[in-house]
Protein backbone atom coordinates (compact mmCIF):
# COMPACT_ATOMS: atom_id res chain seq x y z
CA UNK A 1 0.00 0.00 0.00
CA UNK A 2 1.19 3.10 -0.31
CA UNK A 3 -0.73 6.20 1.54
CA UNK A 4 -0.98 9.93 0.28
CA UNK A 5 0.25 12.41 2.40
CA UNK A 6 -2.11 15.47 1.54
CA UNK A 7 -3.48 16.53 4.54
CA UNK A 8 -6.66 17.27 2.52
CA UNK A 9 -7.06 13.77 1.33
CA UNK A 10 -10.79 11.90 1.95
CA UNK A 11 -8.98 8.74 1.12
CA UNK A 12 -5.27 8.53 1.22
CA UNK A 13 -5.19 4.75 0.53
CA UNK A 14 -3.51 3.49 -2.30
CA UNK A 15 -1.77 0.23 -4.83
CA UNK A 16 1.78 0.35 -4.72
CA UNK A 17 1.93 0.46 -8.15
CA UNK A 18 -0.30 4.04 -8.10
CA UNK A 19 2.16 7.26 -8.70
CA UNK A 20 -1.09 9.43 -8.25
CA UNK A 21 -3.28 9.40 -5.81
CA UNK A 22 -6.75 8.03 -6.70
CA UNK A 23 -8.95 10.37 -4.56
CA UNK A 24 -7.30 13.33 -4.72
CA UNK A 25 -4.60 13.07 -7.93
CA UNK A 26 -1.68 14.35 -5.58
CA UNK A 27 1.83 13.07 -6.66
CA UNK A 28 2.38 10.33 -4.03
CA UNK A 29 6.31 9.91 -4.15
CA UNK A 30 8.06 12.52 -1.92
CA UNK A 31 10.91 13.64 -4.01
CA UNK A 32 10.74 11.53 -6.49
CA UNK A 33 11.79 9.12 -3.57
CA UNK A 34 10.51 7.95 -0.56
CA UNK A 35 7.14 5.96 -0.92
CA UNK A 36 4.50 6.74 2.86
CA UNK A 37 3.45 3.41 3.16
CA UNK A 38 1.24 4.41 6.43
CA UNK A 39 1.06 6.83 9.30
CA UNK A 40 2.25 6.31 12.94
CA UNK A 41 2.10 9.04 14.92
CA UNK A 42 0.42 12.79 14.47
CA UNK A 43 0.73 16.28 16.95
CA UNK A 44 0.03 19.51 16.88
CA UNK A 45 2.41 20.47 13.96
CA UNK A 46 1.91 17.39 11.48
CA UNK A 47 2.14 14.22 10.84
CA UNK A 48 4.36 10.89 10.63
CA UNK A 49 4.61 8.02 8.28
CA UNK A 50 6.57 4.89 7.91
CA UNK A 51 8.03 4.80 3.99
CA UNK A 52 10.56 3.31 1.77
CA UNK A 53 13.29 4.42 0.04
CA UNK A 54 13.01 3.77 -3.47
CA UNK A 55 16.35 4.66 -4.53
CA UNK A 56 18.02 1.65 -2.53
CA UNK A 57 17.49 -1.98 -3.97
CA UNK A 58 16.70 -3.47 -0.91
CA UNK A 59 13.80 -0.57 -0.13
CA UNK A 60 14.63 0.33 3.55
CA UNK A 61 12.13 1.33 5.62
CA UNK A 62 12.00 5.37 7.42
CA UNK A 63 9.94 7.49 8.53
CA UNK A 64 9.02 10.72 7.32
CA UNK A 65 8.01 13.25 9.15
CA UNK A 66 5.42 15.99 7.70
CA UNK A 67 5.25 19.59 9.29
CA UNK A 68 2.10 21.52 8.55
CA UNK A 69 2.16 25.01 8.40
CA UNK A 70 -1.35 26.54 6.70
CA UNK A 71 0.22 30.32 6.33
CA UNK A 72 2.18 28.96 3.21
CA UNK A 73 1.82 32.53 1.25
CA UNK A 74 3.25 34.49 3.86
CA UNK A 75 6.27 35.86 5.17
CA UNK A 76 5.64 33.79 7.70
CA UNK A 77 6.13 30.89 5.99
CA UNK A 78 9.35 32.22 4.34
CA UNK A 79 10.70 32.23 7.76
CA UNK A 80 9.53 28.68 8.50
CA UNK A 81 11.41 27.54 5.90
CA UNK A 82 14.65 29.11 6.34
CA UNK A 83 14.75 28.58 10.27
CA UNK A 84 13.71 24.54 9.03
CA UNK A 85 17.19 24.40 7.38
CA UNK A 86 19.02 25.85 10.19
CA UNK A 87 17.20 23.68 12.76
CA UNK A 88 17.45 20.45 10.29
CA UNK A 89 21.10 20.59 10.62
CA UNK A 90 21.49 20.79 14.35
CA UNK A 91 19.47 17.70 14.36
CA UNK A 92 21.98 16.20 11.58
CA UNK A 93 24.50 16.93 14.70
CA UNK A 94 22.65 14.87 17.16
CA UNK A 95 22.29 11.99 14.59
CA UNK A 96 25.66 11.41 14.87
CA UNK A 97 25.22 9.95 18.34
CA UNK A 98 24.31 6.27 18.56
CA UNK A 99 21.65 6.45 20.25
CA UNK A 100 19.68 9.32 18.20
CA UNK A 101 18.34 8.27 14.96
CA UNK A 102 20.04 10.00 12.01
CA UNK A 103 18.30 12.29 9.81
CA UNK A 104 18.71 11.43 5.73
CA UNK A 105 17.01 13.81 4.09
CA UNK A 106 14.84 17.61 4.49
CA UNK A 107 13.13 18.98 1.80
CA UNK A 108 9.78 21.15 0.79
CA UNK A 109 7.28 19.36 -1.27
CA UNK A 110 3.73 20.84 -2.52
CA UNK A 111 4.32 23.26 0.27
CA UNK A 112 4.29 21.22 3.00
CA UNK A 113 8.17 21.15 4.68
CA UNK A 114 9.28 17.26 5.31
CA UNK A 115 12.13 15.59 7.45
CA UNK A 116 13.40 12.21 6.53
CA UNK A 117 15.29 9.48 9.34
CA UNK A 118 16.22 6.48 9.61
CA UNK A 119 13.97 3.81 11.25
CA UNK A 120 15.19 1.76 14.19
CA UNK A 121 13.70 -1.45 14.50
CA UNK A 122 12.80 -2.34 18.06
CA UNK A 123 9.65 -2.45 20.68
CA UNK A 124 9.15 1.08 22.52
CA UNK A 125 9.69 0.66 26.30
CA UNK A 126 5.37 1.40 26.37
CA UNK A 127 5.56 -1.80 24.42
CA UNK A 128 7.95 -3.78 26.50
CA UNK A 129 5.70 -2.59 29.07
CA UNK A 130 2.85 -3.87 27.90
CA UNK A 131 3.61 -7.22 26.69
CA UNK A 132 5.96 -7.73 29.34
CA UNK A 133 4.63 -6.09 32.45
CA UNK A 134 6.73 -3.95 35.06
CA UNK A 135 10.07 -3.74 35.38
CA UNK A 136 12.55 -4.18 38.10
CA UNK A 137 14.62 -1.92 39.71
CA UNK A 138 17.82 -3.71 38.20
CA UNK A 139 15.70 -2.70 34.41
CA UNK A 140 15.50 0.54 36.20
CA UNK A 141 19.42 1.15 36.83
CA UNK A 142 19.83 -0.11 33.47
CA UNK A 143 17.87 2.58 31.74
CA UNK A 144 19.13 5.27 33.68
CA UNK A 145 22.71 4.49 32.67
CA UNK A 146 21.60 4.06 29.06
CA UNK A 147 19.58 7.06 28.90
CA UNK A 148 21.31 9.83 30.95
CA UNK A 149 24.73 9.81 28.97
CA UNK A 150 21.90 10.76 25.95
CA UNK A 151 20.82 13.44 27.92
CA UNK A 152 24.16 14.85 28.38
CA UNK A 153 25.08 14.66 25.02
CA UNK A 154 21.71 16.86 23.36
CA UNK A 155 22.29 18.88 26.39
CA UNK A 156 25.69 19.68 25.43
CA UNK A 157 24.01 20.57 22.08
CA UNK A 158 21.78 23.47 23.65
CA UNK A 159 18.76 21.21 22.88
CA UNK A 160 15.82 20.02 25.11
CA UNK A 161 13.89 16.67 24.18
CA UNK A 162 10.54 18.01 25.88
CA UNK A 163 8.81 14.78 25.41
CA UNK A 164 10.43 11.95 27.24
CA UNK A 165 8.08 9.02 27.61
CA UNK A 166 7.86 5.13 27.02
CA UNK A 167 6.68 5.89 23.72
CA UNK A 168 9.77 7.59 22.70
CA UNK A 169 12.40 5.72 23.99
CA UNK A 170 13.57 2.44 21.48
CA UNK A 171 15.11 -0.54 22.50
CA UNK A 172 16.53 -1.24 19.34
CA UNK A 173 17.08 -4.69 17.96
CA UNK A 174 19.19 -5.30 15.44
CA UNK A 175 17.45 -9.18 14.69
CA UNK A 176 14.69 -7.19 13.51
CA UNK A 177 13.94 -8.80 10.16
CA UNK A 178 13.37 -4.99 8.48
CA UNK A 179 16.46 -3.46 10.10
CA UNK A 180 17.72 -0.79 7.75
CA UNK A 181 21.15 -0.19 9.95
CA UNK A 182 23.42 -2.09 7.79
CA UNK A 183 27.41 -2.70 8.93
CA UNK A 184 28.43 1.18 8.49
CA UNK A 185 25.44 2.94 9.51
CA UNK A 186 24.18 0.81 12.72
CA UNK A 187 26.46 3.06 14.38
CA UNK A 188 27.88 0.73 16.96
CA UNK A 189 24.65 0.08 18.82
CA UNK A 190 24.25 -3.38 20.78
CA UNK A 191 21.09 -5.73 20.12
CA UNK A 192 20.00 -4.24 23.11
CA UNK A 193 20.63 -0.77 23.31
CA UNK A 194 18.24 1.98 24.10
CA UNK A 195 17.45 4.63 21.16
CA UNK A 196 15.91 7.85 21.83
CA UNK A 197 13.58 8.82 19.21
CA UNK A 198 11.19 11.79 18.07
CA UNK A 199 13.35 14.48 17.81
CA UNK A 200 11.73 16.53 15.92
CA UNK A 201 11.85 20.57 13.90
CA UNK A 202 8.19 21.08 15.55
CA UNK A 203 10.00 20.78 19.29
CA UNK A 204 12.94 23.60 18.13
CA UNK A 205 10.48 25.60 16.38
CA UNK A 206 8.46 25.77 19.56
CA UNK A 207 11.22 27.64 20.88
CA UNK A 208 10.90 31.01 18.68
CA UNK A 209 7.63 33.26 18.05
CA UNK A 210 6.85 31.12 14.74
CA UNK A 211 5.33 28.91 17.17
CA UNK A 212 1.49 28.88 17.50
CA UNK A 213 0.23 30.72 20.21
CA UNK A 214 -0.96 27.94 22.65
CA UNK A 215 0.95 25.18 21.77
CA UNK A 216 2.45 22.97 24.03
CA UNK A 217 5.21 19.81 22.52
CA UNK A 218 4.65 17.12 25.02
CA UNK A 219 2.95 14.98 27.03
CA UNK A 220 1.02 16.38 29.85
CA UNK A 221 1.18 13.09 32.34
CA UNK A 222 5.51 13.16 31.80
CA UNK A 223 5.51 17.29 31.60
CA UNK A 224 7.39 18.95 34.08
CA UNK A 225 5.51 22.14 35.86
CA UNK A 226 7.76 24.47 33.91
CA UNK A 227 6.84 23.31 30.90
CA UNK A 228 3.13 23.48 30.71
CA UNK A 229 4.28 27.59 31.20
CA UNK A 230 6.36 27.43 28.25
CA UNK A 231 9.82 27.22 29.94
CA UNK A 232 12.29 24.32 29.59
CA UNK A 233 15.88 23.62 31.06
CA UNK A 234 18.04 20.66 30.98
CA UNK A 235 16.49 19.52 34.07
CA UNK A 236 12.88 19.35 32.66
CA UNK A 237 13.97 16.54 30.67
CA UNK A 238 15.75 14.62 33.74
CA UNK A 239 11.73 15.12 35.65
CA UNK A 240 10.15 13.03 32.10
CA UNK A 241 12.81 10.40 32.73
CA UNK A 242 11.56 10.50 36.27
CA UNK A 243 8.12 9.62 35.58
CA UNK A 244 9.26 7.43 32.38
CA UNK A 245 10.54 5.14 35.49
CA UNK A 246 7.79 5.37 38.15
CA UNK A 247 5.84 4.50 35.47
CA UNK A 248 7.08 1.66 33.99
CA UNK A 249 7.91 0.39 37.99
CA UNK A 250 4.64 0.46 38.70
CA UNK A 251 2.82 0.04 35.58
CA UNK A 252 0.18 3.14 36.75
CA UNK A 253 -0.68 5.74 34.99
CA UNK A 254 1.89 8.72 35.86
CA UNK A 255 -1.57 11.25 36.48
CA UNK A 256 -2.88 8.60 38.74
CA UNK A 257 0.53 8.83 41.10
CA UNK A 258 0.50 12.07 41.53
CA UNK A 259 -1.16 13.64 45.02
CA UNK A 260 -2.69 17.09 43.95
CA UNK A 261 -3.55 18.15 47.63
CA UNK A 262 0.25 17.88 48.86
CA UNK A 263 2.17 18.24 45.55
CA UNK A 264 4.14 15.15 45.50
CA UNK A 265 4.47 12.16 43.52
CA UNK A 266 3.31 9.30 46.03
CA UNK A 267 4.84 6.60 43.42
CA UNK A 268 5.78 3.85 46.14
CA UNK A 269 2.19 3.72 47.29
CA UNK A 270 1.30 1.63 43.51
CA UNK A 271 4.50 -0.75 43.36
CA UNK A 272 3.24 -4.05 42.80
CA UNK A 273 2.34 -6.31 45.92
CA UNK A 274 5.68 -7.79 47.36
CA UNK A 275 7.97 -5.36 44.89
CA UNK A 276 10.35 -3.03 46.76
CA UNK A 277 12.74 -0.56 45.38
CA UNK A 278 15.92 0.27 47.43
CA UNK A 279 16.66 3.79 49.28
CA UNK A 280 19.41 4.48 46.80
CA UNK A 281 17.30 4.35 43.77
CA UNK A 282 14.04 5.68 45.29
CA UNK A 283 16.29 8.97 46.68
CA UNK A 284 17.10 9.38 43.12
CA UNK A 285 13.81 9.37 42.07
CA UNK A 286 11.97 11.44 44.07
CA UNK A 287 14.87 13.75 43.22
CA UNK A 288 14.06 14.12 39.67
CA UNK A 289 10.78 14.49 40.13
CA UNK A 290 10.61 17.48 42.32
CA UNK A 291 8.02 20.43 41.14
CA UNK A 292 10.75 22.99 41.86
CA UNK A 293 13.11 23.22 39.01
CA UNK A 294 16.35 24.13 41.72
CA UNK A 295 15.40 21.18 43.45
CA UNK A 296 16.25 18.83 40.70
CA UNK A 297 19.25 17.40 39.57
CA UNK A 298 20.59 20.44 37.38
CA UNK A 299 21.75 18.00 34.61
CA UNK A 300 22.41 14.43 33.31
CA UNK A 301 26.15 14.34 35.17
CA UNK A 302 24.78 15.09 38.33
CA UNK A 303 22.48 12.10 38.49
CA UNK A 304 25.46 9.85 37.01
CA UNK A 305 27.33 10.78 39.73
CA UNK A 306 24.72 9.78 42.45
CA UNK A 307 24.45 6.73 40.62
CA UNK A 308 27.65 5.93 42.24
CA UNK A 309 29.20 1.81 41.63
CA UNK A 310 28.23 -0.68 43.85
CA UNK A 311 31.85 -2.23 43.78
CA UNK A 312 34.81 -0.15 44.51
CA UNK A 313 37.52 0.92 42.40
CA UNK A 314 39.99 -2.37 41.12
CA UNK A 315 43.50 -1.06 42.88
CA UNK A 316 46.28 -1.41 39.71
CA UNK A 317 48.95 -2.44 40.46
CA UNK A 318 52.86 -0.74 39.47
CA UNK A 319 54.38 -1.92 36.38
CA UNK A 320 57.93 -2.89 36.70
CA UNK A 321 60.81 -0.69 37.05
CA UNK A 322 64.74 -1.33 36.78
CA UNK A 323 66.17 -2.56 40.43
CA UNK A 324 68.58 0.36 39.70
CA UNK A 325 65.95 3.30 39.90
CA UNK A 326 63.22 2.39 41.88
CA UNK A 327 62.31 -1.21 43.74
CA UNK A 328 61.52 -3.79 41.40
CA UNK A 329 57.77 -4.95 41.30
CA UNK A 330 58.08 -7.85 43.49
CA UNK A 331 60.07 -6.09 46.14
CA UNK A 332 57.35 -3.39 46.40
CA UNK A 333 54.44 -6.09 46.36
CA UNK A 334 56.32 -7.61 49.21
CA UNK A 335 56.87 -4.42 51.05
CA UNK A 336 53.23 -3.41 50.92
CA UNK A 337 52.39 -6.67 52.60
CA UNK A 338 55.02 -7.39 55.12
CA UNK A 339 56.06 -3.51 56.07
CA UNK A 340 55.17 -2.85 59.83
CA UNK A 341 55.22 1.13 60.28
CA UNK A 342 54.83 2.04 64.13
CA UNK A 343 54.21 5.04 65.87
CA UNK A 344 51.32 5.86 64.26
CA UNK A 345 47.45 6.82 65.91
CA UNK A 346 45.27 4.97 63.53
CA UNK A 347 42.27 6.63 65.50
CA UNK A 348 38.62 6.69 63.87
CA UNK A 349 34.85 7.80 65.45
CA UNK A 350 33.22 5.55 63.20
CA UNK A 351 35.39 2.41 63.27
CA UNK A 352 37.24 2.94 59.70
CA UNK A 353 40.05 0.44 59.63
CA UNK A 354 43.22 3.00 57.90
CA UNK A 355 46.13 -0.29 57.79
CA UNK A 356 45.89 -0.36 54.28
CA UNK A 357 46.30 3.51 53.78
CA UNK A 358 49.07 3.32 56.12
CA UNK A 359 50.74 0.53 54.55
CA UNK A 360 50.51 1.93 50.66
CA UNK A 361 52.13 5.08 52.19
CA UNK A 362 54.80 3.90 54.05
CA UNK A 363 55.86 2.07 50.97
CA UNK A 364 55.36 5.31 48.42
CA UNK A 365 52.56 3.62 46.48
CA UNK A 366 51.14 7.27 45.90
CA UNK A 367 48.81 6.01 43.29
CA UNK A 368 47.19 3.36 45.02
CA UNK A 369 47.68 5.16 48.31
CA UNK A 370 44.77 8.23 46.71
CA UNK A 371 42.34 5.95 45.78
CA UNK A 372 42.66 4.21 49.16
CA UNK A 373 41.92 7.74 51.08
CA UNK A 374 39.18 8.56 48.27
CA UNK A 375 37.83 4.76 49.74
CA UNK A 376 38.04 5.42 53.46
CA UNK A 377 36.59 8.84 52.83
CA UNK A 378 33.43 7.20 51.96
CA UNK A 379 33.26 4.86 54.46
CA UNK A 380 33.90 7.43 57.47
CA UNK A 381 30.98 9.17 55.84
CA UNK A 382 28.80 5.88 55.31
CA UNK A 383 28.75 5.91 51.51
CA UNK A 384 29.46 3.53 49.21
CA UNK A 385 32.40 2.94 47.54
CA UNK A 386 33.92 5.63 44.84
CA UNK A 387 30.90 7.69 45.58
CA UNK A 388 31.45 10.98 44.41
CA UNK A 389 31.79 13.55 47.71
CA UNK A 390 29.74 16.85 47.60
CA UNK A 391 30.37 19.92 49.89
CA UNK A 392 28.07 19.02 52.49
CA UNK A 393 29.58 15.60 52.69
CA UNK A 394 33.00 17.51 53.29
CA UNK A 395 31.44 19.28 55.86
CA UNK A 396 30.38 16.19 57.84
CA UNK A 397 33.66 14.19 57.83
CA UNK A 398 34.66 12.96 61.50
CA UNK A 399 37.10 15.36 62.78
CA UNK A 400 39.13 11.62 63.95
CA UNK A 401 39.04 10.39 60.99
CA UNK A 402 40.66 13.25 58.81
CA UNK A 403 43.17 13.68 61.30
CA UNK A 404 44.48 10.19 60.59
CA UNK A 405 43.93 10.35 57.09
CA UNK A 406 45.97 14.30 57.20
CA UNK A 407 49.11 13.01 59.46
CA UNK A 408 49.49 9.41 57.62
CA UNK A 409 49.91 11.47 54.16
CA UNK A 410 52.24 14.13 56.15
CA UNK A 411 54.19 11.53 57.97
CA UNK A 412 55.38 9.64 54.67
CA UNK A 413 55.64 12.20 52.37
CA UNK A 414 57.92 14.03 54.90
CA UNK A 415 55.49 16.89 54.54
CA UNK A 416 54.66 17.44 51.24
CA UNK A 417 51.44 15.90 50.94
CA UNK A 418 48.46 16.04 53.48
CA UNK A 419 45.07 17.89 53.68
CA UNK A 420 46.79 20.30 56.23
CA UNK A 421 49.68 20.92 53.35
CA UNK A 422 46.65 22.05 51.19
CA UNK A 423 44.81 24.05 53.54
CA UNK A 424 48.03 26.67 54.16
CA UNK A 425 48.49 26.65 50.50
CA UNK A 426 44.73 27.84 49.82
CA UNK A 427 45.30 30.34 52.87
CA UNK A 428 48.35 31.43 51.09
CA UNK A 429 46.58 32.45 48.20
CA UNK A 430 43.43 33.92 50.00
CA UNK A 431 41.26 31.27 48.51
CA UNK A 432 41.88 31.83 44.68
CA UNK A 433 41.13 28.58 43.50
CA UNK A 434 42.85 29.17 39.94
CA UNK A 435 46.26 30.26 41.77
CA UNK A 436 45.44 27.21 44.56
CA UNK A 437 45.38 25.17 41.69
CA UNK A 438 48.23 26.22 39.89
CA UNK A 439 50.62 25.73 43.42
CA UNK A 440 49.90 22.49 43.34
CA UNK A 441 49.49 21.19 39.98
CA UNK A 442 46.12 20.89 39.25
CA UNK A 443 44.26 21.21 36.00
CA UNK A 444 41.50 24.48 37.09
CA UNK A 445 38.82 22.15 34.87
CA UNK A 446 37.33 19.12 36.01
CA UNK A 447 35.91 15.88 34.46
CA UNK A 448 34.61 13.30 36.43
CA UNK A 449 35.42 10.71 33.60
CA UNK A 450 39.07 10.93 32.91
CA UNK A 451 42.29 11.52 35.21
CA UNK A 452 43.64 14.50 36.46
CA UNK A 453 46.85 13.67 34.92
CA UNK A 454 48.22 13.73 38.13
CA UNK A 455 52.05 12.96 39.21
CA UNK A 456 51.83 10.28 41.46
CA UNK A 457 55.98 10.68 43.10
CA UNK A 458 57.14 12.25 45.53
CA UNK A 459 58.59 14.86 43.23
CA UNK A 460 54.86 16.13 42.96
CA UNK A 461 54.27 19.41 43.74
CA UNK A 462 53.87 20.10 47.17
CA UNK A 463 50.30 19.52 47.94
CA UNK A 464 49.95 17.67 44.77
CA UNK A 465 48.11 15.07 46.69
CA UNK A 466 46.07 13.44 47.68
CA UNK A 467 44.14 14.69 44.77
CA UNK A 468 40.58 15.67 44.17
CA UNK A 469 39.50 12.60 42.16
CA UNK A 470 36.47 12.20 44.59
CA UNK A 471 34.96 15.38 44.38
CA UNK A 472 31.60 15.47 43.05
CA UNK A 473 28.34 18.34 42.68
CA UNK A 474 27.35 21.43 40.78
CA UNK A 475 29.83 23.61 42.47
CA UNK A 476 32.80 21.15 42.51
CA UNK A 477 35.10 24.28 43.16
CA UNK A 478 34.25 24.96 46.81
CA UNK A 479 36.02 21.45 47.98
CA UNK A 480 38.85 23.35 48.90
CA UNK A 481 37.12 26.14 50.57
CA UNK A 482 35.39 23.36 52.73
CA UNK A 483 37.92 21.27 53.37
CA UNK A 484 39.75 24.12 54.95
CA UNK A 485 37.02 25.24 56.91
CA UNK A 486 36.29 21.57 58.12
CA UNK A 487 40.44 21.37 59.01
CA UNK A 488 39.75 24.61 61.30
CA UNK A 489 36.77 23.19 63.39
CA UNK A 490 38.80 20.19 63.59
CA UNK A 491 41.89 21.91 64.72
CA UNK A 492 44.12 20.17 61.75
CA UNK A 493 47.24 21.75 60.48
Amino acid sequence: MTYCVNPGCQSPQNPDTNRFCRSCRAYLLLKDRYRPIQPIGQGGFGKTFLAVDGHIPSQPKCVVKQLCFPDDGTETFKKVVALFRQEAIRLDELGKHPQIPQILAHFEHEQQLYLVQEFIPGKTLLQELKQQGVYSETQIWELLRDLLPVLQFIHTHRVIHRDIKPANIIRYNGDASNQRLSAENNKGLGNRQLVLIDFGVAKLLTNTALSRAGTIVGSPEYMPPEQTRGKVFPASDLYSLGVTCIHLLTGVSPLDMFDIINDCWVWQDFLPAGRKVSDRLSKILDKLLQSAVKDRYPDADAVLQAMTPTTPKAVPLPPPSPPAVVPSFFTNLWRQHTAKPEGDSLLSEVGVDYTKLQHLLAVGQWEQADEETWAVMCQALGKLPGSYLLSGDIDKLPCEDLRTIDQLWVKYSSGRFGFSVQKQIYQEVAGEYPSFCDRIGWPTHNSYFSNLKLNFSHRAPVGHLPSRSWVGGYEWWRHAEHLTARLEQCAIG
